[in-house]
């Protein structure tokens, strides 16, 4: 039982965030979100055109972890654009942002698809995808597919190719990877084996996994199979679209999910099958502050929550980000709960007799 006034949204952090995926880093403590807060530049809330998809990520190599937010959809252009942080690594900073840009010298848009009328820009996350040590782009784009845009620059200075479609076998042909519409697609290791897979989520809420067969810098990925539920039957998030975060959330050693859904809430589904094969069970509408998440929308526009875990601030505490049909970056940072703030105090306190008893006068022979 959650004490009376006690901060909800609760889950023991137990493993990293996906070692492929640029993403947190290895924070492990009990999550709990505090109040809704804005990320800004120059003094005021960032707002993309259209929907914003958010990560962060340190993409010039300076020490300090970056912005990174896909844009567009509702008729507003895709891109991608990486604000770079100008502050510290406890206090981020942000001003101008640029774009993601190939060799051509062109932003990376969509490829193979000329709308931008519905609920997806760009879904990028930044990933090592061939070994060669130098940070690659993987994107989603509004009809299902999905991109790997290659670093022909540097690590600290990317610069893209002209990307190409991920495929996957089907029957005995490679085709484009193709899950319907609006494409969330993210890198974990599935089922164990050491190769990491490709799990990717779309409009309707199911979540597909993609089988690596091939090695960790020659990824072959095979037919797509549809995540399963308790009791049989394929996974669908609640009140469609699914954007996955996969990691344990609550300490049992299995991998969890974390996702974002149309209305705009944030849901925890855990793994009620085992780490090797996860099965998920029922959902919970994840908290901040006592209040139930639920990201807003610009008129005409539904909200699409889209999260991304991190510690924003190096605390030492998983925080989220979410981007939304806002446009804005959606911040809720992690807060410890009333068991660690004591534990807390316990150590200053001691720490407190420590330095007072050194300064007593001591006894004389």
């Amino acid at each position: 039982m959650v004490a009376a006034g006690e901060l909800l949204a609760r889950f023991r952090v137990r493993a990293a965030v996906v070692v492929w995926l640029l993403a947190a880093g290895s924070a492990s403590a009990e999550l709990v979100l505090g109040p809704e807060r804005f990320v800004q530049a120059n003094g005021a809330d960032i707002v993309v055109p259209g929907y914003s998809v958010p990560s962060f990520v340190d993409w010039n190599n300076d020490g300090l972890k970056d912005l990174l937010v896909g844009q567009g959809g509702n008729y507003n252009s895709p891109a991608v654009r990486v604000y770079l942080n100008q502050g510290s690594p406890s206090e981020p900073v942000f001003s101008t942002y640029s774009y993601v840009k190939t060799s051509g010298g062109d932003p990376v848009g969509y490829v193979g698809h000329e709308c931008s009328c519905a609920a997806l820009g760009l879904y990028p996350r930044a990933v090592y995808w061939d070994g060669d040590a130098r940070k690659d782009l993987l994107v989603g784009q509004l009809d299902g597919t999905v991109m790997i845009y290659r670093n022909v620059g540097t690590d600290a200075q990317p610069v893209f190719d002209d990307g190409t479609f991920l495929q996957a076998l089907e029957g005995d042909q490679k085709v484009n990877i193709d899950v319907g519409d609006i494409a969330a697609p993210t890198v974990v290791d599935w089922d164990n084996d050491g190769l990491r897979d490709l799990l990717v989520g779309q409009e309707a809420g199911g979540l597909y996994w993609y089988p690596n067969a091939g090695s960790n810098t020659q990824p072959d990925f095979q037919e797509g199979v549809e995540i399963g539920v308790e009791g049989g039957g394929s996974f669908v998030v609640a009140h469609q679209q699914s954007t996955p975060v996969i990691m344990d959330l609550d300490g049992d050693g299995r991998k969890d999910l974390l996702t974002g859904n149309l209305p705009g809430q944030l849901l925890f589904y855990p793994n009620v099958g085992t780490d090797a094969a996860p099965l998920f069970g029922d959902y919970s509408q994840v908290e901040a502050d006592g209040v139930p998440i639920t990201v807003d929308a610009i008129t005409g526009a539904s909200p699409r929550s889209r999260p991304f875990v991190t510690d924003w601030n190096g605390d030492g505490l998983l925080d989220v980000l979410i981007g939304a049909g806002d446009g804005k970056i959606h911040l809720y940072q992690g807060v410890p709960d009333a068991a660690t703030m004591a534990l807390l105090a316990v150590g200053a306190l001691g720490l407190l007799f420590r330095r007072r008893s050194s300064t007593l006068p001591r006894d004389r022979a």
